[in-house]
């Protein structure tokens, strides 16, 4: 974490600026997995502000998607919150035809959905998402997607 907040710092000032959104996810993420949840919603609360300012959306998805994942981890926050982000971020990637974050996406919010005891729903909208890929299937997200298909299913 010590590192991606140094890189973010070194990157701000320079013309590569427009990645910064996407090394602040990096680091929601590993906040998220270290159990920070605040402070990884803080690094999503920048990103999302660069991504205003700048008008460029190519992340916009995974922001809104690691938003609602950390809300779910969250004990405090309603599980319609973070169900409402993982939409957003759904439909922004499905928008943008971007079918690795589309996939993200569907992923998290199967994941809500089958904690929520929603299994049919959960396997209804990931299968399609993840019958749509012809390769790549030892990718982390596409192994996941798999696993839980899997769990779904049985």
């Amino acid at each position: 974490m010590t590192q991606l907040s140094r890189g973010i710092a070194a990157l701000r000032g320079t013309s590569t600026a427009l990645i910064v959104h996407y090394v602040l996810t990096l680091l929601a993420e590993t906040s998220g997995h270290l159990g920070h949840i605040e402070e990884g919603l803080r690094s999503l609360d920048d990103a999302q502000a660069m991504l205003e300012q700048a008008q460029d959306r190519w992340w916009e998805a995974e922001i809104y998607r690691l938003r609602g994942v950390l809300l779910f981890q969250q004990s405090i926050a309603p599980q319609a919150e973070a169900e409402v982000w993982l939409l957003r971020a759904l439909d922004v990637a499905r928008t943008q035809q971007a079918k690795s974050l589309e996939l993200r996406a569907a992923t998290s919010l199967a994941h809500v959905w089958h904690a929520q005891g929603d299994r049919c729903k959960a396997r209804d909208l990931l299968s399609p998402v993840y019958g749509w890929f012809t390769e790549g299937f030892d990718t982390h997200d596409l192994r996941e997607a798999r696993a839980l298909l899997a769990c779904l299913s049985g």
